[in-house]
């Protein structure tokens, strides 16, 4: 199977190529490697899989050197012509969009590059979906279109008219959009909201990044809504295998589907949205303890009031991934922590 991840260089997306490169798929990566956050860090997760910088060049494909199967591609979604000629020239079966302008927080200083990213890029991505044939779209949606909900665990069937950050309308925006398109065209698409996914090669402006290198560092470590917050840390591992199983999974037509009264997480339309999170929320600060017993040292804590666009808590109902995939994240966060730590202190040296 010929599948295109984008977001290849990016969090999720790097551990995505290497599950899926090792299991035998023909996979392309594209990430336009952006400078959000430390590219020294994507450029670390291409040379995992064998993709050498100095050769990263915008728009030229790039085979690995570690995976006959695999080859990287530098380009931007925004970009339409060249996205529309790399689908036209490899023929996918299947996409994974990962790519996009990550950040609850950023999104409030800068809203324009999530339009430009998340809205813009996604529209390039359907219609080059549309035009080439393709399979399944899978895309990545976020916890955060959750918004003011308050009923908890967080369910599908829930409702999300209410985000409170940029970054959650670009992503509720994106299921949308892939409706549309899935009841216009018949192009099968799947919704993954992600809930606090956290790991190995984890981004750094995410709270264990942030949390174990300002203690390593003797820092003290910001703590919001004075530590009153819950989540559904979820690690990686767990969320790639989700992925990979709704990949191989597209949705079908649901002709007893009414609008009545229907699951909005389905369609009469071959479409569907899943939430992918551990289903066990921890107290952010039991979760600043188990970092702080992993690490070796006490957290200086800074305690300081909620951030505009942030909840106080997540938790996934996942009964449609169990009831539909037979999977449910089960790793336990002193696990996930653990395996974090031995990363960071080896890929920083610490």
């Amino acid at each position: 199977m010929k599948i295109l991840i984008t977001g290849a260089a990016g969090f999720i997306g790097s551990h995505l190529v290497r599950k899926l490169v090792t299991e035998g798929h023909v996979v392309t990566g594209l990430d336009n490697i952006n400078d959000y956050y430390d590219v020294r860090l994507k450029y670390g997760r291409l040379t995992e899989v064998g993709i050498a910088e100095d050769k990263t060049e915008y728009n030229t494909i790039v085979q690995s050197e570690n995976y006959e199967n695999y080859k990287f591609i530098k380009l931007n979604l925004e970009d339409k012509d060249n996205l529309f000629k790399l689908f036209e020239n490899e023929k996918f079966d299947k996409v994974c969009n990962l790519a996009a302008q990550a950040g609850v927080r950023y999104s409030i200083t800068n809203p324009y590059a999530y339009i430009s990213s998340n809205i813009v890029g996604f529209i390039n991505i359907l219609e080059a979906c549309r035009h080439n044939n393709i399979k399944h779209l899978a895309y990545a949606s976020s916890s955060s279109v959750y918004g003011l909900n308050e009923e908890m665990p967080f369910s599908t069937k829930h409702n999300v008219d209410h985000p409170i950050s940029l970054y959650a309308a670009s992503k509720k925006s994106n299921e949308l959009m892939a409706h549309t398109y899935s009841y216009l065209y018949g192009l099968p698409t799947t919704g993954l909201r992600f809930f606090t996914v956290y790991g190995p090669w984890g981004r750094p402006d995410m709270a264990l990044f942030l949390f174990v290198k300002a203690i390593l560092e003797e820092r003290p470590i910001d703590i919001y809504n004075n530590g009153k917050m819950i989540r559904d840390f979820t690690y990686v591992d767990d969320i790639v295998e989700g992925v990979t199983r709704v990949i191989n999974t597209p949705p079908v037509k649901n002709d007893n589907w009414s609008g009545r009264d229907g699951d909005p997480s389905a369609s009469k339309a071959p479409y569907k949205v899943y939430n992918i999170g551990n289903s066990a929320p921890v107290n952010l600060m039991d979760f600043i303890e188990a970092i702080e017993k992993e690490v070796g040292k006490p957290a200086r804590k800074n305690f300081l009031p909620m951030q505009d666009g942030d909840v106080p808590a997540t938790w996934a109902d996942v009964s449609d991934l169990m009831s539909d995939l037979n999977y449910k994240p089960d790793t336990p966060v002193s696990k996930g922590i653990q395996e974090f730590v031995i990363w960071y202190r080896q890929f920083y040296r610490v």
